[in-house]
């Protein structure tokens, strides 16, 4: 829960104002947990946080760039004062972050992550709207509890990703991480907003959090970051398998710590529709001064993502 905390804390800095327009080449704004999805042929982003630190860990928004230079504020998804359940835990406290977006039939679905991990334990959410920037109505109860971790055994149920196969029309959420660094895989009803059971996997080599899942040419990428969130081993390496519950083929890592630019991680891939080419969008720590833990804001990026011709996913070198 700590990586979370520093980042809320960074971002209730003007909670009021929104950022229209930034200018960037990389890092593109503040920000961390970028979920990425092309919109109309336009570049959305739903991070915690964003561009100037205009959004805190109260609430969620969303930005999107025709040219990844220009970004704009979509206003704000939900408020978490319009959760109605978040205080049943007891908890003084609440934190949002790791928003992760999925649509289908219509209807757009954002999954979130509610803190604090202790003295309670963490849980997910999940809210609808008709558009991608809603607003979005919370379901009225959590769609998963996690379980208190203690000497690394138990589940922390954070960083919700949602992947809905083109193939089956089946709905996966893949969640849990952090203390523990337990993943779990899910298959929701139809509603999208309850889970209709759990699908037993093993978790990966190399998992700690961030788990994201997409599909190309009949492979299916699991893909996730490792190590502590600032510090300089955070990662993001991959498995692959014949279909999106697995069993993974671990296949290493693929974005590292480079000189400047460290921790990048909790990424999203994402192809553009007009050249066809793939992206990774995924936060980082900037030319940090110092050893870890890293202090400051994490920036989200874009970069490119290339593949050899077996499927395997090629090292990606952060740019700026």
């Amino acid at each position: 829960m700590k990586r979370f905390f520093l980042a809320a804390g960074l971002m209730l800095a003007g909670t009021t104002a929104i950022t229209t327009t930034v200018m960037a080449k990389n890092p593109q704004f503040q920000g961390a947990d970028p979920h990425a999805v092309y919109i109309d042929g336009e570049l959305w982003v739903f991070p915690t946080g964003g561009p100037g630190g205009s959004w805190s860990a109260d609430r969620f928004g969303a930005f999107s760039s025709k040219d990844r230079k220009k970004w704009r504020s979509r206003g704000e998804l939900i408020r978490r004062d319009s959760i109605t359940w978040i205080k049943d835990d007891g908890a003084k406290e609440h934190f949002l972050w790791a928003p992760g977006v999925a649509t289908k039939d219509g209807k757009w679905y954002l999954y979130y992550s509610v803190g604090p991990q202790n003295p309670t334990p963490s849980r997910i959410g999940v809210a609808v709207a008709s558009r991608p920037e809603g607003p979005y109505v919370d379901s009225g109860k959590p769609l998963l509890t996690g379980e208190l971790v203690k000497d690394g055994r138990g589940f922390e149920a954070i960083d919700p990703m949602t992947y809905v196969d083109a193939k089956s029309g089946k709905a996966y959420m893949y969640a849990g991480g952090s203390a523990g660094a337990k993943l779990r895989v899910f298959e929701l009803t139809p509603d999208m907003v309850t889970i209709a059971r759990e699908i037993p996997v093993a978790t990966p080599p190399e998992f700690t959090e961030g788990a994201f899942m997409h599909e190309r040419n009949g492979i299916y990428y699991l893909s996730y970051s490792h190590g502590r969130f600032n510090g300089p081993d955070y990662s993001v390496h991959y498995g692959t398998a014949t279909s999106p519950i697995g069993p993974w083929q671990y296949r290493g890592a693929i974005l590292t710590s480079d000189k400047k630019h460290k921790g990048p991680g909790h990424h999203s891939f994402v192809q553009d529709p007009k050249t066809g080419e793939w992206l990774i969008v995924y936060h980082r720590w900037e030319n940090p001064k110092g050893a870890a833990p890293y202090q400051g804001e994490r920036q989200v990026a874009v970069d490119r993502l290339r593949y050899a011709a077996d499927g395997s996913i090629l090292p990606i070198a952060m740019t700026d």
